[in-house]
């Protein structure tokens, strides 16, 4: 019987038909091999730069009042499509007691944690971020995520709001909330760098939606040869993250090579996305990449992915097209969701083949 995959756009993803087992207990088993499920033994063979030349740039937001410093931001965008974001205004405090609470959250018992798991129709709440075609003997990744809607208000679905630990809640709030005011400033200088009206731009995602995606990656015995997170771009407008400890595992794709990113503490790591890469007519770019898992220690990070509001035409901006060839052909944000977020993407061509003219 063909399972029909139907876009939520509450989540920015697709309805799964069933759990699989969860990933956290199996490492707990201490297995020295895992399911051919999560082996992709051709990563063995991928090429990783070390040359620490090719470290992400760094924005400072306290100078982008600057002329320069937005000179850079654009650059930034241009060429590179990641950035870490230092001196940004959320307060430490508030990134900090996110990240312990997120810690506790995982280390709770297993029967406890899946109080707020997903259900058949919805990808909201604790277990495994997989599509429906994942189940069909397709890889898997090698982590378990707590994924929650934080804005617009009237979308969260408190059913899947851990309660336990009890200040997760009120974490949780301040630090979405401090997040969407970092992005709004963030896209009202992409707007202005690409031309056109930063309020109108903007306007979009006021009001869209903000998904957390809270990632747990478990130490693997085969950490060679699987996977946190495949290769792919994100389907957002802006993407911010933050490592909730202090092990490294994402890698952007760059000249044909793997770059792992060195987080700087407390500093976001801001990456564009598949929506602004369309509006911006591919002047800014999404990147591929893609989270390796560590051997030994277990990795937790904390993305917050920003789409714009529904009923948004995802379409080149009038202003960015003035002198240039429109690149990406127009669709609606809940089909081009639909279509992008129902199958595995391998890296970019997805985008490319549903969206390029």
């Amino acid at each position: 019987m063909e399972t029909k995959v139907q876009f939520d756009f509450r989540l920015g993803g697709d309805s799964i038909p069933g759990p699989v087992e969860n990933v956290q207990a199996l490492a707990s088993k201490n297995l020295k091999k895992v399911s051919s499920r999560y082996i992709r033994s051709e990563i063995e063979f991928d090429a990783i730069s070390m040359d620490e030349s090719f470290e992400i740039p760094v924005i400072d937001m306290s100078k982008l009042d600057d002329d320069s410093e937005r000179r850079n931001l654009h650059l930034v965008c241009r060429d590179w499509g990641f950035f870490q974001l230092i001196n940004h205004g959320v307060a430490n405090d508030v990134i900090e007691k996110m990240k312990i609470d997120l810690q506790e959250f995982f280390k709770l018992p297993l029967k406890e944690k899946m109080a707020f798991s997903k259900t058949p129709d919805n990808p909201e709440g604790y277990g495994q971020d997989i599509r429906a075609s994942d189940l069909e003997d397709q890889k898997l990744e090698w982590k378990d995520i707590l994924l929650l809607v934080a804005q617009p208000i009237n979308s969260r679905n408190m059913r899947f709001w851990p309660t336990n630990p009890r200040s997760f809640r009120e974490s949780f709030e301040k630090y979405t909330m401090a997040l969407h005011e970092v992005m709004i400033r963030l896209v009202k200088l992409v707007a202005e760098n690409l031309g056109t009206d930063p309020e109108a731009f903007s306007s979009f995602f006021e009001d869209g939606r903000q998904v957390i995606r809270m990632n747990y990656y478990p130490p693997c015995a085969e950490a060679r040869k699987v996977l946190g997170a495949f290769p792919h771009s994100d389907s957002s407008g802006l993407t911010l993250l933050i490592q909730a400890n202090e092990v490294e595992g994402l890698q952007i794709k760059r000249n044909e090579k793997w770059i792992p990113v060195k987080p700087i503490p407390g500093a976001f790591i801001v990456n564009i996305g598949d929506v602004i890469e369309i509006m911006s007519n591919g002047e800014y770019k999404s990147i591929e990449h893609r989270v390796v898992v560590n051997e030994d220690k277990e990795r937790l990070s904390i993305a917050s992915l920003h789409y714009p509001k529904k009923g948004t035409q995802i379409v080149p901006l009038p202003d960015v097209t003035k002198t240039n060839k429109v690149v990406y052909k127009s669709m609606p944000l809940e089909e081009f969701l639909t279509v992008r977020l129902s199958q595995r993407s391998n890296g970019k061509r997805l985008l490319d083949q549903i969206m390029k003219l």
